[in-house]
């Protein structure tokens, strides 16, 4: 008979690449979490993992039987949830990954007093602009900016309206003028950061039905997005984000939105997740208390 706990440790060395990594995880051995996969191949008679003394990688058989492990294990959450569905007192672990700007200078206030409000709520939030992989990495949901391109995933929406804008500093403006069309951006120092080692220098608008290609220089590279927008409250040029990262900015005058008739790509804003039944009340009510607060720095977007 298949154990859950033999489950539960081949799905977590999936996700961390190894079993060292998974034993200390789950406070055991680096041999118990051997022991307990090869009790599952022995179960299932098939190989999940291909081993070597430097590597852990899994076979086509493990592939094909990970998302139905993880299917397993969200069902009996689940399941021990359901028991609880009489409590109004919201409880359990949430792990949350979110993007570094938004995640601190946006979400962290609401979070936090959702977490005061909840005291049975225990949460772990990873702030990283590495896009994470709900389907591996130990995480129950990713907030995530962008039109989803994985119909697997299962998506509920924060800010539907939001996009991109072009903003700079006052002080930047008045002493390197302001550009009066896309053409005249790429003239001007721009501020670029990474996302997933890739560097961002391609900048999208819509334009007549179709979408209009920037590539754009500039001597500041970071990777992090919160940096790119310090530097262009600094004064160091040009940025290219999201209404809602830099709302706050501009609302004070330390930002100003260039070319305001000329809108961004969309930047619509959704909370994701492998499996419906990982949307747990927690979860759910998390959503809500974002969505609310997304939505309305959203609707003031003046452009």
């Amino acid at each position: 008979m298949i154990r859950l706990e033999d489950v539960t440790l081949f799905v977590r060395a999936a996700a961390l690449g190894s079993f060292s990594n998974a034993a200390r995880e789950a406070d055991l051995l680096p041999g118990q979490v051997s022991a307990a996969v090869h009790r599952l191949e022995r179960d299932l008679d098939k190989r999940l993992f291909a081993r070597s003394t430097r590597s852990l990688r899994l076979t086509a058989e493990g592939e094909t039987y990970l998302p139905f492990a993880q299917e397993l294990l969200a069902v009996m959450q689940a399941g021990e949830e359901s028991l609880h569905s009489g409590n109004d007192e919201l409880q359990g672990e949430l792990k949350v990954a979110m993007p570094s700007d938004i995640g601190r200078n946006v979400l962290l206030p609401p979070i936090t007093r959702f977490c005061d409000q909840h005291p049975k709520i225990t949460l772990r939030l990873s702030l990283s602009d590495r896009v994470s992989d709900v389907f591996r990495d130990p995480i129950d949901v990713a907030i995530r900016y962008g039109v989803l391109d994985n119909s697997s995933y299962v998506a509920l929406p924060l800010a539907e309206n939001n996009r991109r804008v072009l903003a700079a500093s006052p002080a930047y403006l008045e002493k390197y003028g302001r550009p009066a069309s896309l053409d005249e951006v790429t003239q001007h120092h721009c501020l670029l950061f990474t996302m997933n080692s890739h560097v961002y220098d391609k900048w999208s608008f819509p334009e007549n039905g179709a979408r209009r290609q920037l590539t754009v220089k500039s001597r500041l590279l970071c990777d992090d997005a919160d940096v790119a927008r310090r530097w262009a409250v600094e004064g160091m040029g040009i940025v290219y984000k999201s209404w809602i990262d830099i709302s706050a900015d501009v609302q004070a005058g330390r930002l100003e939105i260039l070319l305001p008739t000329h809108p961004g790509e969309a930047a619509p804003l959704n909370l994701i997740c492998p499996h419906r039944k990982q949307f747990s009340p927690a979860i759910r009510q998390l959503h809500s208390v974002l969505r609310e607060h997304l939505t309305a720095i959203a609707d003031q977007l003046p452009c």
